[in-house]
């Protein structure tokens, strides 16, 4: 589980490292650059000519044909819409097949893309500004052809109306201006710019504006829109599934950035209830593939005769990416959590060690970073590159941040937690709570606290309570998506409770 603390070094010099990468790299579109070009590298020359055939990591040659199917992810279990672009409803998995982007990002090269709906993009000498020539051939499902008009508006829908991913990705991206039916130019500011060529062509998809203006866009629908892309859906029932057939008469299905890509004739998504319903589909073989997440299936769950026979394959696939972060995440926007003091608190209160011994199977390493994995993770103290790029900002960051990084606190596993909680509690004091025994309610209680009561006996529990300087308790809320998780959580809550916290659980 991720750490609590707030603002190690590891956020602090990514963030100054990105910056100043930012800022120093030269941009895309210098002198030797200022052509149309077949593809956008932010890091140096193109992987692949203008003449290249496919990518190398595919097979052109791959048949045709099939259908696979996969379980919907990421805590999904059902689905309203068939928008993917807004906040509003939960779309289904697997939309992103029905739309192109102007360009494909290349999957062996860190941040490149070549031409898919754009023919050629040409970035200006100073990094302000890309122009997209559109190939001819590009169209719709329906037939109608793709115009920059289409491009353009997509960007105004995607920024105006669209998710704040969006927005927040295009907040330098000042305009969208059609320059001819074929050709598009997208016009930036500020001074962070090396990455918007890539972000305008590779990230946002190319929507019709003829379907668009005949329907909302910022409503949820379960209409097939209508796209460019390799797909298009042919059956669904929410809460159950969603089938998507390739199209015989995609346009851009011999594109080299396409060709050996695409070859199911059928993807389909299946939703579950839960994940353990899921998990049991799988082996009844109600679908293809299945991505585990839960500790304690992978370790038990599958020893069954499809296993061992060969007919399921059980796999650990090598991931060399920087790992993402899963954990408690503290809602500093409310005063009691600013403190830093009160958040080691709640760090000090979760043993991971217990919990990986007992709960995960030892199959866990804890993560001391949100960059793990990865160069960006802080370690040992600031180099002296670091502290030049640190030291102008001194007055705005924590001391910490010049020193080593901080790291989880550790326990033996036994599940005795004294130390940790002990220091958890002294932390809480000196952040202004006070903690005292107190009597509470326990409806579980009645009939027993009666009897001793009768007998003379004191009958009401109590346990400690940390209280501010205005008598409010210290509460906290762990709000979870998946019934899972509660064997993780609730021994956390009783080492919470046992330090003054009144935690809860909401599912």
């Amino acid at each position: 589980m991720q750490h609590l603390e707030g603002f190690a070094r590891s956020q602090a010099m990514a963030l100054f490292t990105v910056v100043t990468a930012a800022v120093a790299l030269p941009a895309m579109g210098t002198a030797a650059h200022a052509e149309p070009r077949h593809g956008l590298s932010i890091f140096g020359e193109l992987k692949y000519p203008p003449d290249f055939k496919h990518f190398d990591y595919v097979n052109p040659d791959a048949p045709k044909g099939g259908r696979m199917s996969l379980i919907g992810s990421g805590g999904v279990l059902s689905f309203d819409s068939f928008n993917n672009f807004i906040r509003k409803g939960d779309a289904a998995q697997g939309l992103e097949f029905l739309h192109d982007t102007l360009m494909a990002r290349a999957a062996d090269e860190p941040d490149a893309a070549y031409g898919l709906v754009a023919l050629s993009a040409n970035v200006a000498a100073d990094g302000m500004s890309v122009i997209f020539k559109l190939r001819p051939e590009a169209k719709f499902a329906d037939g109608s052809k793709v115009t920059a008009d289409d491009v353009a508006n997509s960007f105004t829908l995607l920024k105006e109306k669209g998710n704040p991913r969006y927005s927040i990705a295009l907040r330098d991206v000042e305009r969208a201006e059609v320059l001819d039916a074929e050709t598009v130019r997208y016009t930036f500011k500020g001074s962070l710019t090396r990455d918007l060529p890539l972000t305008v062509a590779a990230d946002l998809p190319v929507l019709s504006k003829a379907y668009y203006t005949a329907n909302p866009f910022d409503e949820t629908s379960l209409k097939t829109p209508l796209g460019s892309g390799p797909y298009t859906i042919s059956a669904n029932k929410p809460g159950a599934f969603v089938n998507y057939k390739r199209r015989d008469d995609y346009w851009a299905k011999d594109l080299p950035v396409n060709r050996g890509r695409f070859n199911f004739d059928e993807i389909r998504y299946e939703y579950f209830r839960d994940r353990s319903i899921g998990l049991e589909n799988l082996k009844a073989g109600a679908f293809d593939f299945r991505e585990e997440f839960t500790s304690v299936d992978w370790a038990t769950a599958y020893n069954i005769p499809a296993i061992t026979e060969g007919r399921l394959v059980k796999e650990t696939l090598p991931d060399g990416s920087p790992s993402g972060a899963q954990g408690f995440f503290v809602n500093t926007r409310r005063d009691k959590f600013r403190d830093i003091r009160l958040r080691q608190a709640l760090d000090l209160a979760f043993d991971f060690e217990w919990s990986n011994k007992k709960l995960f199977y030892g199959l866990y390493k804890r993560t001391a970073s949100f960059f793990e994995n990865s160069e960006m993770k802080a370690e040992g103290q600031p180099t002296p590159e670091e502290i030049a790029l640190l030291e102008p900002f001194k007055d705005k960051l924590p001391r910490e941040v010049f020193g080593t990084p901080y790291l989880p606190p550790v326990t033996d596993g036994s599940g005795n937690n004294r130390d940790n909680l002990k220091k958890a509690r002294d932390l809480l004091t000196a952040a202004g709570w006070t903690i005292a025994q107190e009597v509470v309610d326990d409806p579980n209680c009645a009939m027993f606290c009666s009897i001793m009561t009768a007998v003379g006996l004191k009958s009401r529990p109590s346990r400690s309570i940390a209280r501010n300087a205005k008598g409010e308790p210290l509460t906290l809320e762990i709000l979870l998506h998946e019934q899972q998780f509660l064997r993780i959580v609730e021994p956390y809550t009783s080492n919470l409770k046992r330090i003054g916290v009144d935690a809860s659980i909401r599912v």
